[in-house]
């Protein structure tokens, strides 16, 4: 069982240390809680862009170049995510290079020069990763149905921002937003693996000496409240193509919600392997699919359940009639106690073999500690999935899976919105 180590240094920066028995690599993560959903309309896409200038060169590493360099030199893995409500900063090493991981990081986050030329070069950049995401169908669909579903809310803003957004920002509004969250306070360090006795002193003197703000200016995130009546409970692109990528979504449960553990096997058993019900049912049995999948994500306030499909385009109704089945099937018919424990053995087996990983553990304490002020192991984590029943599954498929609260979102050859307002018609 992991022994996690605690510390908050001087700074009011947080520090994780989790020792992988074992282990000779060495994960270092930064999480800062920021993302989208603490931007305003004018700032959409600040965080992935800033995220972005990180690895744009210091005035010890003047360029991308010499960053990667350094790094590629000991083999090490490295990158960086913007996310909705976490922006997080990673190098994979070997342990006895730790030193330089640290360094890396800290030099990076808070000395990076943020220089005029690589700003237009990188805005450059972000603008071919929109267009990209909006040429592929399977990715776009998924932020169609976050806009709809979270309409109204931060939530439902575009991670990488919008063309517009891109276009007009200045460097002065991604250094006010850098210095309103990159503070100490907002800050937690994780280091997991092999850890050296000196990691602890190493990030003390580098990111323990970040100077606290003496008036923060962070803003809390705006609460996402599931509206009474949805208002775009439909988000359709008529686009040629020969699969039809539908995606129906549901509020789900946040992070520390007693039912988690619930969801977790719910999803798992309605899409989340090649034995599950919507993939034998739908692909197996049907033929009417490639791919077909059940997820749940958690935020900090709320949460995001979804089924995607990539349909053959001229069976979307035979198609979308053999998913509500299913949904039906869960929500009133107890899953049997196999099928239950067959689920619990499958999550067990995936988390033994991520957490060979110390990458996945760090960010396992990481977003557990940012979001749940917990930092409960696997093993007790899964002794909760143990405990849950067939009955709890069945409540939770209940209280997520509500044709009132669905929204739908498809990319392809759909002409018109009422036709398949028909076909989308959840009958209970």
């Amino acid at each position: 069982m992991d022994k996690v180590k605690k510390k908050i240094l001087k700074n009011g920066m947080q520090l994780l240390l989790v020792p992988q028995e074992g282990a000779e690599s060495m994960t270092l993560l930064v999480l800062v809680k920021v993302g989208s959903r603490y931007e305003t309309e004018k700032t959409a896409g600040a965080a992935h862009f800033i995220e972005h200038m990180m690895f744009k060169g210091t005035e010890k590493r003047p360029n991308t170049q010499a960053i990667s360099q350094e790094l590629d030199r000991y083999g090490a893995e490295f990158n960086a995510y913007t996310g909705k409500d976490l922006t997080g900063y990673y190098i994979k090493m070997d342990a006895k290079h730790a030193e330089t991981a640290v360094d890396m990081l800290h030099d990076m986050l808070f000395h990076s020069k943020f220089e005029s030329h690589e700003m237009e070069r990188e805005r450059a950049v972000i603008l071919e990763e929109i267009k990209m995401y909006e040429d592929n169908p399977s990715a776009h669909v998924s932020d169609m149905l976050e806009e709809a579903l979270f309409h109204g809310s931060p939530l439902a803003h575009n991670i990488a921002g919008t063309r517009q957004t891109m276009g007009a920002m200045k460097r002065q509004d991604l250094i006010n937003f850098l210095e309103q969250y990159y503070i100490p306070e907002r800050i937690t360090v994780v280091a997991a693996g092999k850890i050296s006795p000196l990691v602890q002193k190493m990030v003390e003197k580098s990111f323990g000496r970040v100077p606290k703000v003496k008036q923060r200016k962070d803003q809390p995130f705006i609460c996402f409240e599931m509206p009474k009546e949805l208002k775009h409970p439909i988000a359709l692109k008529n686009k040629k193509t020969e699969q039809t990528q539908l995606v129906m979504g549901f509020v789900g449960l946040p992070f520390g919600h007693a039912d988690k553990s619930a969801v977790t096997l719910l999803s798992s058993m309605l899409g989340g392997t090649m034995s599950s019900r919507l993939f034998v049912e739908i692909r197996e049995r049907r033929g009417l699919c490639y791919a077909i999948r059940a997820s749940h994500d958690s935020l900090e306030d709320t949460g995001l359940f979804t089924i995607a499909a990539g349909l053959d385009k001229s069976r979307i109704k035979e198609a979308v009639k053999a998913i509500y089945s299913e949904l039906n099937k869960i929500i009133d018919e107890q899953v049997k106690n196999d099928e239950l424990k067959r689920a619990k053995d499958n999550i067990r087996g995936r988390m033994a073999l991520a957490f060979e990983d110390s990458a996945t553990r760090a960010e396992w304490y990481g977003r557990q500690w940012i979001f749940e002020r917990g930092l409960k192991t696997p093993e007790q984590r899964l002794a909760e999935i143990d405990k849950v029943t067939a009955e709890d599954v069945r409540r939770t498929a209940r209280e997520i899976l509500n044709p009132n609260h669905m929204v739908v979102a498809a990319i392809g050859p759909v002409r018109s919105t009422e036709s398949f307002k028909k076909i989308i018609n959840w009958k209970k």
